[in-house]
């Protein structure tokens, strides 16, 4: 197979293979996560705890009265449905067992209450304070004595699900990270490929992570941003281009991404030509970017299902900008 036959079957071929990725990667952390049952793990934390806990004044706790009753007289121990600080001090991973039953995510125990990230991932490199404890510890019964009151004949059991449910939630949210991770690799080896097939790469690090090409550039793969190009004439060396990959599609977190990226190109040289390939660009997204004066903005979708689309991105990447092709590049070569 020639180097245009070999590389036409890499395009056609790239769509299914960013789905395969996808499916691999959604696959792979959930099986994962049910292999290791981490709901089980966070059960026997708390009922493995075997202080005293106190729950009253039940006010102190945000613990309303007809949920304490209600778990009263269904003989279920309190510690299993309310937090309390003293347990969370022992073992802050319990943080997520609590905050499952509650149905919150990380995000928003953060802004009311305490960020909680480190305590439920075991990284947390010192006793969480007093005051993020007890901060903490309202939020959740505040929320699941809501709960248990806003239903009918709430159950243990009923609590357990909220947590295998909350599990997966955050779980969307890993596998967003996930794909964005995927598609920053797979347009950094698309790029590569295109390059190495036609020989313009002069010379490449034993990382691939640098890559010497004609006419003096200099391509740099990292993070922020993500792709570097530099040119060096007389001795000098300069920024003449960055690309960001933001394969993130979810719209809600689009500004948040938008933030990242803002902050990768604001530290380009004045001159310097900044390109996006995103997931999505809302309208507002949009907006912004031009405020900024980033026009060039490229949709991962596009690169990966259009010929003609990817020509484009290459056209403006190595015939425009790092001038390394003489001749317009087209979706057939």
């Amino acid at each position: 197979m020639g180097v245009e036959s070999y590389e036409n079957a890499c395009t056609a071929g790239f769509v299914k293979m960013a789905d395969l990725h996808d499916a691999q990667w959604r696959s792979a952390v959930i099986a994962e996560r049910i292999r290791h049952r981490t709901d089980l793990t966070l059960r026997e934390i708390v009922d493995n705890f075997e202080g005293e806990l106190n729950f009253h004044p039940l006010a102190d706790h945000m613990i309303s009265e007809g949920a304490w009753a209600h778990i009263s007289s269904s003989g279920i121990d309190p510690k299993r449905v309310f937090a309390h600080p003293d347990l969370l001090r022992s073992d802050p991973r319990a943080s997520q067992y609590y905050r499952g039953i509650a149905l919150l995510p990380r995000k928003r125990v953060a802004e009311i209450a305490s960020p909680v990230d480190r305590w439920e991932d075991g990284t947390t490199r010192r006793d969480p304070s007093d005051d993020r404890l007890v901060r903490v510890s309202r939020l959740y019964n505040a929320v699941v004595s809501s709960i248990i009151e806003g239903s009918d004949n709430w159950t243990l059991e009923n609590g357990y699900r909220n947590i295998v449910a909350n599990m997966g939630i955050g779980l969307d949210g890993t596998m967003r990270n996930l794909i964005g991770q995927d598609a920053e690799r797979l347009i950094k080896t698309r790029i590569r490929n295109w390059l190495s097939f036609r020989g313009l790469i002069v010379k490449s690090s034993s990382d691939m992570a640098r890559f010497e090409l004609p006419n003096g550039y200099l391509m740099r793969y990292g993070s922020e941003p993500d792709i570097e190009f530099s040119l060096s004439e007389d001795g000098e060396s300069s920024v003449i281009a960055t690309i960001e990959i933001k394969g993130g599609k979810d719209p809600a977190g689009a500004l948040e991404r938008l933030g990242a990226i803002q902050k990768s190109f604001e530290e380009t040289p004045p001159g310097c030509e900044n390109m996006l390939v995103a997931g999505v660009i809302t309208p507002e997204m949009r907006e912004r970017l031009s405020r900024l004066g980033i026009v060039k903005t490229f949709l991962l979708d596009e690169l990966g299902h259009d010929g003609d689309a990817w020509a484009s991105f290459l056209n403006e990447v190595f015939h425009h900008t790092v001038r390394i092709t003489d001749s317009i590049i087209t979706s057939d070569r």
